[in-house]
């Protein structure tokens, strides 16, 4: 057995006083944790809300916008619902972006203090809000003081938290990159995967693992954060010319995750692991974190959305769910080094029928800032960041002094005051579908099936989502056509109460536009349906309830 595995090990144990901890996942028979039921909302604190008018996001800018997030009424549809916020880095950084971090300990000044992300926290919980934080493990910033003793002393007892070397290696890097820099201060060599600025840490060391853990320790015990979002997984410990995935990087996210576990049972961690091989993704599961972002299927939902062609989503979705343990993979659109949603799309019928989509797939899904409201963004990483466009105020009332980025050129007429009461508008359209998942079991956490239907056309995605007496049926056209969808045979045995009542009838839950599905009907006996009309790029959700019941309007 690995020496990582047994530090794992001991130090899950030692912590929870050598008791098994609740909330380790994929347990049979224990209650399902809140990130299986809930919705995540990414937001770069820098560019969301600025309190103080320095041009800068901050905390206090946030917690004033808590509100539009999850406002605590699940049933009034004016705020989007997420039970959950991603924080980008907050630690003490040397850039703008945070993942050069220098302090691992405390919030960058630029956001404000410790005390404001409490005060965060608290506030946020008031709502039903839970509060990741991004955690960047596989390397600190040049300026970090751990670095600097190391660089400038090679008798410190931090030398070994880093990789040397006193010759350049051949070796490149994961991706054929310089991944070995010349030391400026003497005539030798340091590994860093991604940037110079950005020395990679050496987790063969037990002392990086200790502090490690510590600070995840820190920020759930005196922080009180729900969770984190772990950066760049794959990269943490190199053996021999395996770069990525290697055996000792399962290990370190092994001790990591139960780290996390034993400290908070309620906690959640999610890595950024973007291979989109399934076979690669099988490997983090089931002991290490909690979840992974799903980039395979997110490529696919957006090529579908572009295309129209929706046999990739299919195959991808099927894979994903056959080979990760259930909810615990992460669909969304982009990200924060990612093209927007809607500069790919391009077209709001597109970003429409992509969000229906992903928000009807298992697992946490996530939401990048500003998508639900179309903003776009491309290549450079700041212009994917730019401040939020709450309205047509000066700056789009992001901030009163002079943002620290410049908004997008459509900010006047796209943002969150234009769309706020227009039934018909994107960020409605997300609060439906967010409301839609929170309020039904089987959209929130029930098993998935796919269902292949006898369409021609290869635009037309459907499957079923069903948990103990609920069942939906999904209906997708990514097409620019009308189409139609028909299955020959239901997998009956999944539906509620499928002996007692063996007698179904289809009833609209929500679907957009509001004629998406017309003649909708169930064939009772051989359990075959058909759906006549199926708009362009239109989604329905239809509730599968047995005849006994009454109808549900």
């Amino acid at each position: 057995m690995s020496r990582f595995v047994i530090a794992s090990i001991l130090f899950a144990v030692s912590c929870s006083g050598g008791t098994v901890p609740t909330h380790l996942p994929g347990v049979p028979g224990l209650a399902t944790p809140w990130w299986r039921s809930g919705v995540c909302y990414e937001v770069f604190v820098r560019s969301f809300a600025d309190a103080d008018g320095d041009g800068v996001g901050d905390l206090r800018g946030l917690i004033s916008r808590l509100d539009y997030i999850n406002d605590g009424n699940p049933t009034d549809g004016k705020s989007l619902g997420a039970n959950c916020i991603w924080l980008m880095p907050i630690d003490k950084s040397m850039s703008y972006h945070g993942y050069d971090v220098v302090d691992y300990y405390h919030v960058d000044p630029r956001y404000g203090t410790d005390d404001d992300f409490r005060n965060l926290v608290t506030e946020a919980h008031k709502r039903g809000i839970h509060v990741i934080v991004d955690f960047v493990p596989n390397h600190t910033g040049s300026q970090n003081p751990w670095f600097q003793a190391a660089l400038r002393d090679p008798g410190s007892p931090y030398r070994d938290w880093y990789r040397w070397s006193k010759t350049l290696p051949t070796q490149k890097g994961p991706w054929g990159q310089e991944a070995w820099h010349k030391s400026p201060v003497r005539d030798e060599y340091y590994y860093g995967v991604f940037w110079h600025e950005m020395p990679d840490l050496n987790y063969e060391n037990p002392s990086v693992r200790a502090e490690m853990q510590k600070v995840l320790t820190y920020w759930l015990k005196d922080m009180h954060a729900d969770g984190f979002r772990f950066d760049a997984i794959p990269y943490l410990v190199e053996e021999g010319n395996q770069l990525q995935h290697s055996r000792g990087t399962h290990d370190v996210l092994r001790l990591l995750g139960n780290t996390i576990r034993a400290e908070g049972s309620e906690s959640f961690s999610v890595g950024e692991m973007s291979n989109e091989s399934p076979e690669v993704m099988a490997t983090y599961y089931p002991d290490q974190l909690d979840s992974y972002f799903a980039f395979a299927v997110a490529r696919a939902t957006m090529h579908a959305a572009e295309t129209g062609d929706a046999r990739g989503f299919f195959t991808t979705v099927a894979q994903a769910n056959a080979k990760f343990p259930s909810g615990r993979w992460s669909p969304f659109l982009t990200n924060h080094d990612q093209a927007r949603v809607m500069t790919v799309l391009r077209d709001p019928a597109k970003a429409r029928v992509a969000a229906s989509a992903m928000f009807m797939l298992p697992g946490t899904p996530f939401v990048y800032y500003g998508e639900e409201i179309g903003m776009v963004g491309a290549k450079p990483d700041e212009t994917i960041r730019t401040p939020m466009q709450w309205s047509s105020a000066p700056n789009g009332g992001f901030t009163t002094g002079t943002p620290w980025e410049p908004l997008q050129p459509d900010w006047k007429t796209k943002n969150v005051a234009a769309q706020d009461s227009s039934r018909r508008s994107l960020l409605n359209h997300y609060r439906k579908l967010i409301q839609l998942r929170n309020a039904n079991p089987a959209l929130s956490h029930g098993s998935l099936t796919l269902l292949p239907t006898q369409d021609t056309t290869g635009t037309i995605v459907t499957w079923l989502r069903s948990s103990g007496d609920e069942a939906f049926l999904i209906v997708v056209n990514f097409g620019p056509r009308e189409s139609e969808a028909y299955m020959e045979r239901l997998p009956w045995h999944l539906l509620p109460h499928a002996r007692d009542f063996p007698d179904y009838r289809l009833e609209p839950a929500y679907a957009d536009p509001d004629d998406a599905c017309a003649g909708y009907i169930y064939f009772n006996g051989n359990g075959s349906w058909f759906v006549k009309k199926v708009k362009a790029h239109g989604f329905c959700a239809l509730r599968i309830r047995s005849r006994q019941v009454p109808f549900s309007h």
